[in-house]
C-alpha cells in the first residue's frame, strides 16, 4: 500500500431526505441503509482501505458525530477524526484537512469522497482513483471522477469535459449547476456531459497552492494554524478560528476557478443514495417490485413500494403503490415517492409542530 496515499472521508451531512431513519443526531451515513450489515460510512471506508493505509484516512466530520465514527470504526484513532465546531461547507474543511496532511507528508496525495455513496465494484473504484492520483503526483493539476449519465437527471451538477485528446482523462472545460430537464437532454445529447459525484483527488501541494490563489483569505486563516495542527495545541486553534471561515463550497471556491481540472469517467456503478427512491433503486425487489428493508412483509394489490421498519417487524400493505412507508420507533411515515424531494419540508413541519426531538 502506498504511503504516499491519503483519504479525506466526508461525513459531516445530515441526510434529511432520509427522515425519519437519518436525523440530525444519526444521520445516514451511520446507519445500514441497504440491510447488508455495514453501515454507510463503514462500507465507504473498507472501500478506500484497500488502497489507503489505515492511519491515511482522516474523516471530517461535525463535533456532535464524534462518538459515532470511533464506535462505528475502531480501527480509527482519534487524531483520524478531524472535527468541524461550525458547519462552513466544503472548502474549509477539506482546506483544513489538507494542511494537516501536508504537514505529516508534503509528497501526499488525496481523495476526498463522501461517506454515503454507494459503489458495487470496488476494483474498478480502485483503479480509477489510482489513475488519477498517479497524474495528481506528477502534474499541478485537480482531478475528479464523473458518472456517465444514465437519463437526464436534474438533481445532479454536471462536468462539461473537451471532446479531444484519446486520454481517459479528459480536461474539464466548466462545470455546469443542476439544470432543467431539458437542459439535461441536451447535455446528454451532446455525449460531453458526465453527473459531478463529489469525489476529487489532487496533490496537497496543488490544492493547497490553489487555495493560496483563488482563496487568500481563507489559506491566510488556516495557515496561521500550522504549527498547532497534528498537536495537542490544534483543538484550541480550531475551536477560535473555524467559524472565521467563509462559508462556502469546494466546487465555487476552487474548481470554478482553476484551468487545470481533468476528469476520469468512472467505469464503476454509483448511487448517491440521496432520497428513498434512490435506494429504492439500488434494492433488491419482490415480485411485485416493493423493496423492503429489515421488515416480513405481507403485500395485497401493493407494488412498487419501497418498505423500510424496524428489525422482524411484520408489514402488511394492501392497496399502496410506490409509496414510501418508514416505520421507525415513534415516527411512521407513509408517503409518495414521486414527492420524495418534499420530505425535508414535512420534516420542517413535525419540528415546528412537535419539536426538534423527532428530527
Amino acid at each position: 500500500m502506498n504511503k504516499n496515499y491519503y483519504a479525506v472521508l466526508m461525513a459531516g451531512g445530515v441526510g434529511s431526505r432520509f427522515w425519519p431513519v437519518s436525523t440530525s443526531n444519526y444521520p445516514k451515513q451511520f446507519h445500514d441503509m441497504l440491510g447488508t450489515g455495514d453501515t454507510l460510512i463503514q462500507k465507504t471506508f473498507k472501500r478506500l482501505n484497500r488502497f489507503v493505509p489505515t492511519e491515511n484516512i482522516l474523516i471530517l466530520t461535525n463535533e456532535r458525530y464524534n462518538n459515532l465514527v470511533l464506535e462505528q470504526l475502531p480501527m480509527v484513532r482519534q487524531e483520524q477524526v478531524v472535527l468541524e465546531p461550525a458547519m462552513r461547507n466544503t472548502a474549509p474543511c477539506i482546506l483544513y484537512a489538507a494542511l494537516k496532511i501536508q504537514k505529516m507528508n508534503p509528497d501526499g496525495v488525496m481523495i476526498v469522497a463522501p461517506s454515503d455513496h454507494w459503489i458495487e465494484d470496488e476494483v474498478a473504484f480502485a483503479k480509477d482513483v489510482t489513475t488519477c492520483f498517479d497524474k495528481c503526483a506528477r502534474e499541478e493539476v485537480l482531478c475528479t471522477l464523473g458518472i456517465k449519465p444514465t437519463f437526464p437527471n436534474t438533481g445532479f451538477g454536471y462536468i462539461e469535459f473537451d471532446k479531444e485528446g484519446a486520454s481517459d482523462l479528459k480536461k474539464v472545460h466548466q462545470f455546469r449547476e443542476k439544470p432543467d430537464y431539458e437542459t439535461a437532454k441536451e447535455f446528454l445529447a451532446q455525449g460531453n456531459f458526465l453527473w459531478n459525484a463529489g469525489i476529487f483527488m489532487w496533490s496537497v501541494k496543488t490544492i493547497t497552492k490553489a487555495f493560496e490563489k483563488y482563496q487568500k483569505d481563507q489559506y491566510a486563516l488556516f495557515k496561521a494554524g500550522m504549527a498547532f495542527y497534528n498537536t495537542a495545541d490544534e483543538s484550541a486553534f480550531i475551536k477560535e478560528n473555524y467559524p472565521k471561515a467563509e462559508n462556502v463550497s469546494i466546487d465555487y471556491a476552487i474548481l470554478e476557478n482553476s484551468k487545470s481540472i481533468f476528469v476520469l469517467p468512472a467505469t464503476f456503478d454509483w448511487n448517491d443514495l440521496g432520497t428513498w427512491g434512490s435506494l429504492y433503486d439500488k434494492l433488491d425487489k419482490d415480485e411485485n417490485n416493493n423493496a423492503i428493508v429489515n421488515s416480513k412483509f405481507v403485500a395485497q394489490d401493493a407494488s412498487g413500494n419501497m418498505v423500510r421498519s424496524t428489525k422482524d417487524k411484520i408489514v402488511v400493505v394492501d392497496g399502496l403503490n410506490d409509496y414510501i412507508i418508514v416505520d421507525k420507533e415513534n415516527v411512521l411515515l407513509i408517503y409518495p415517492k414521486s414527492k420524495e424531494q418534499d420530505i425535508k419540508e414535512v420534516l420542517n413541519k413535525v419540528k415546528n409542530k412537535f419539536g426538534d426531538k423527532y428530527a
